[in-house]
């Protein structure tokens, strides 16, 4: 399928990549510049990263499978995940931001491991169950990139997963977040434009909106609705159930998560949280909604016998690719199709991969293994952590998984269990204890694991098995915290920990001078 043109356009792709990795070699002069970009990114390169952090491979490949799967039921995931965007910004982002200059943190675990008091333990487990979700992660990231070489060069996956997997290491490993920030930004612009330019052919080219519901209806009446009643069939696990679930899952899970967290201490300014979290949603909704309905649109195409996916076990996925094949046949559009699918997938990729390096480099070797190492010891190992990550993660790609939504999922699910709990309660809960957070962190993983291990080979659960996993979580952190005791009230009053979210006596971000969001009245006023 490839010819002259495919390979200029996404040699060309690939070209710039590089040379953001070696222009921003050469800003990185210490530790925080290659895990934090020096504290300097602007309002519309922090933004596009976040955007980019949660927009992966699933957000085109996997997006629009799930809605050629599941049709409107699936519509929640276009809202949850951009309230994630915004729940990260506002709840974490402006604490840990103005923390991070404060107290000099380069990761979240920094933070965790002030507020509780635990240099080794709590860091340890934190930093540890960031590394496993980032692992399984970027399998389901590499699987998608497959996904579009395989289909444009007709080359075999082992081949697809080598050449994706050299590239993205080269420019992270050589720029820091310099280079991933503004790969990103430049990716995030490809994706928006690219799926604002393919999506409406493609919609089009089924129908119309209103022709492709007749036809869902056609296929399942539940196809049109906003849930499914039951689960009465192995795509409608959508139920109300399911979605409340799924809601948490998303827009709590995803927004602790490590490599989208970590974003907010690289910002330049405080005042960007004030619209960061609308743009960031607005962003996402817009684009991903449109890739949602391009599932639905080869549904209905598939329906009519019009189109034919891959006979592959992971056909849906292939959604986007075949709507674009069938609207689009100019090979030209179809390599900047690739270029689009690969923008959205190198755009998480990349971040994921840093948060490996970096979480291994910073918070394993130099704070617990190694207290001696200088930056450039710290940033050699991170960078060959990053490189053993990638290796690995590739090898455990060969083979996808049946849905790239469903690896995702799992990843995010463990680290809501595991993640979601200490660091909430840390920022706003004075009474949460170091004891507690080991106790939450390691309960929330086990459950994770009994749980999904329950759900996946013994019985289907009605909701995501994190939820429940996450209760338990929950449950350790405050049961063992009013069992031990308190953090000293200078660790507390140091990391700004109360029932707020801009501290008292400084003007909010997100407010007008003067005014603040959330107060705790217990807490000393500082001026």
């Amino acid at each position: 399928m490839a010819d002259l043109t495919v390979l200029a356009v996404i040699g060309l792709y690939f070209v710039v990549l590089i040379l953001i990795g070696s222009w921003a070699s050469k800003k990185i002069h210490n530790t925080e510049d290659y895990i934090l970009a020096g504290r300097s990114l602007g309002f519309w390169v922090f933004t596009i990263l976040i955007v980019c952090s949660i927009c992966s491979g699933m957000s085109l490949l996997g997006v629009s499978g799930f809605g050629y799967t599941s049709g409107w039921p699936g519509i929640w995931e276009q809202i949850f995940v951009p309230l994630a965007a915004s729940f990260c910004i506002i709840f974490f982002g402006v604490k840990l931001h103005t923390l991070g200059k404060e107290r000099g943190y380069l990761t979240v675990q920094d933070y965790l491991a002030e507020r509780f008091e635990s240099p080794r333990a709590v860091r340890a487990l934190a930093a540890t169950s960031g590394i496993v979700v980032s692992l399984i992660y970027l399998v389901g990231q590499y699987a998608a990139i497959s996904i579009v070489l395989v289909w444009l060069f007709g080359i075999p996956h082992w081949q697809a997963l080598l050449i994706s997997g050299v590239i993205i290491t080269a420019y992270t490993v050589v720029g820091g977040l310099y280079a991933v920030s503004w790969a990103g930004l430049i990716q995030g612009l490809i994706l928006i434009l690219g799926v604002l330019l393919m999506a409406p052919p493609v919609i089009m080219s089924a129908g119309g909106l209103t022709h492709i519901n007749t036809v869902l209806a056609g296929a399942d009446p539940n196809f049109v609705e906003p849930w499914f009643p039951t689960a009465y069939a192995s795509y409608a696990y959508a139920t109300p159930e399911f979605l409340f679930s799924f809601g948490i899952l998303l827009m709590v899970g995803l927004a602790c998560a490590p490599h989208v967290v970590n974003n907010v201490l690289a910002a330049k300014e405080a005042r960007y949280f004030k619209w960061a979290p609308l743009v960031a949603f607005l962003i996402y909704a817009v684009v991903m909604f449109l890739v949602k309905i391009v599932g639905f649109a080869v549904r209905s195409l598939v329906e009519e016998g019009t189109l034919v996916l891959p006979d592959v076990v992971n056909a849906q996925d292939y959604s986007f690719i075949a709507g674009v094949e069938h609207a689009m046949p100019s090979v030209a559009l179809w390599a900047l199709f690739a270029v689009i699918v690969l923008a959205a997938v190198m755009s998480t990729t990349d971040r994921l991969m840093l948060t490996v390096g970096t979480s291994f480099a910073w918070d394993i070797y130099k704070n617990i293994l190694r207290p001696s190492a200088t930056d450039r010891e710290v940033i050699l190992v991170s960078k060959a952590a990053l490189v053993l990550g990638a290796g690995g993660t590739l090898l455990l790609a060969i083979n996808p998984p049946t849905m790239l939504a469903w690896l995702i999922w799992m990843g995010i699910g463990v680290m809501l269990a595991t993640f979601a709990v200490p660091l909430l309660a840390g920022l706003y809960w004075r009474g949460a204890t170091k004891e507690g957070a080991i106790a939450s962190m390691a309960v929330g993983l086990l459950a994770s694991g009994i749980f999904g291990y329950w759900h996946q080979f013994v019985a289907p659960l009605p909701m995501h098995f994190s939820i429940y996993a996450l209760a338990f979580s929950i449950l350790a952190m405050i049961v063992v915290s009013l069992m031990t005791v308190r953090n000293s009230q200078d660790v507390l009053d140091n990391t700004r920990t109360g029932w707020f979210i801009q501290s008292p006596g400084q003007p909010s971000p997100a407010a007008s001078p003067g005014e603040t969001l959330f107060v705790d009245r217990d807490s000393p006023r500082r001026n």
